[in-house]
């Protein structure tokens, strides 16, 4: 493809982002403060405070009816807060029509225009394109003239390019697999270079290996654009996998944000250390200090929120974290396995009854087959623990 050298208002979507992106559309902060909205009886949003670093991939992550669509809908414009507001670069914009807004929009369904080939498809927002809202900055606004046709095309073209499909612009999308069809919807998002990017599960509906690349795909171009992105997900792993940060989402509030890693070795709350990866709940008592539990005849010191002396609590483990030891069994017998690759997972039912996970190397796991009695123990550091539910 032959390329012009881009003006000052229209700069190539291939070149590298400044460091000044933020005028550009790039590295916006978005704010949700005191968002609130009920449908009904049904409360989407409890309260949301949240901040949306310029540039990052935030992950919304949570189970179906958490309120992670309707915080992403709210940025989009689609739906108004009961009470709270949501900010760009601290301007609020909670009355502003959606179609004023500087935000990009790819839905889990597509939505491509089956009548239009994939290039009329994205450069459809060039055509539509409405007057800027008056809070927009004045560098944004230089850069929202009409487009003229040919302008378009070279603008869908170079679109077409970043995402790799510079041959399928005359394709029309029942032409196209459905990972090409999420990728022309992408390319249509991005070709407003919108202030913020809003992901609505786009991969949901694709095969797992499609999944894999395409989620590889918008990670390196989020990246090489540098553009604030939301993304809306209940797939852990493709929360963990593409975020900067992940927003754990339960009943309209936020459980717990923080990095991947984070997120992972250090839940705060029992929901998200149980929702983010597997986790083993066994049997502990909290003594007369709060800050102890006694488990599996060990008194360990109690990580995050604790709970009252003298009661009966669950101790969360993940399977990774769990000791067996073949010598001096003490009541404790491996069940079964399955074989994950370079790790095996070993059932173990402990004295008490209760069956638990256990991850291991594969080369350990073969010294311990069925019914193999075993020792299980736990590191000497903090664990989470939860008040044991009771009739």
């Amino acid at each position: 493809m032959t390329e012009t050298a881009p003006t000052a208002d229209t700069p190539s979507l291939t070149d590298p982002v400044p460091p000044a992106a933020a005028d550009s559309g790039a590295g916006a902060t978005v704010e949700f403060r005191g968002l609130r909205r009920s449908f009904g009886a049904t409360t989407a949003l409890d309260g949301l405070d949240l901040t949306v670093r310029p540039g990052e991939l935030l992950a919304l992550l949570g189970p179906s009816g958490c309120g992670k669509t309707t915080a992403l809908r709210m940025v989009a414009g689609f739906e108004t807060p009961d009470s709270g507001a949501v900010l760009v670069d601290g301007s609020d914009i909670t009355g502003i029509p959606a179609h004023r807004r500087d935000a990009g929009m790819v839905f889990q369904s597509y939505s491509l225009f089956p009548h239009l080939n994939a290039r009329d498809n994205v450069a459809f927002g060039l055509k539509m394109r409405p007057a800027p809202h008056p809070t927009t900055t004045p560098i944004r606004r230089a850069s929202r003239r009409p487009l003229g046709g040919a302008e378009r095309r070279k603008r869908a073209d170079e679109l077409l390019e970043l995402i790799g499909l510079p041959q399928y612009g005359d394709r029309y999308p029942h032409q196209l697999s459905g990972g090409q069809q999420q990728r022309i919807a992408l390319a249509r998002a991005l070709a407003l270079r919108p202030r913020v990017l809003l992901l609505d599960e786009p991969l949901s509906a694709l095969d797992a290996k499609v999944r894999l690349t395409l989620r590889e795909e918008i990670r390196r171009l989020q990246q090489e654009l540098g553009i604030t992105t939301l993304f809306v997900t209940h797939d852990q792993e493709e929360a963990l996998s593409m975020a900067d940060r992940v927003a754990v989402m339960h009943a309209g509030r936020l459980e717990q944000c923080a990095t991947p890693a984070e997120l992972y070795a250090r839940p705060t709350t029992a929901f998200v250390a149980e929702f983010v990866g597997t986790m083993n709940r066994i049997p502990g008592r909290v003594g007369e200090d709060p800050g102890t539990v006694e488990v599996l005849g060990q008194r360990l010191p109690v990580d995050g929120e604790r709970t009252a002396a003298q009661q009966d609590v669950e101790v969360l483990v993940r399977p990774e974290n769990v000791l067996l030891s073949a010598q001096g069994g003490s009541g404790a017998v491996i069940t079964g396995s399955t074989f994950l690759g370079a790790v095996t997972r070993l059932g173990v039912q402990l004295p008490d009854g209760r069956s638990i996970k256990v991850d291991l190397s594969t080369h350990e796991a073969a010294a311990l087959p069925a019914g193999s009695g075993v020792t299980v123990s736990l590191p000497e550091r903090p664990v989470l623990v939860d008040a044991r539910a009771t009739d």
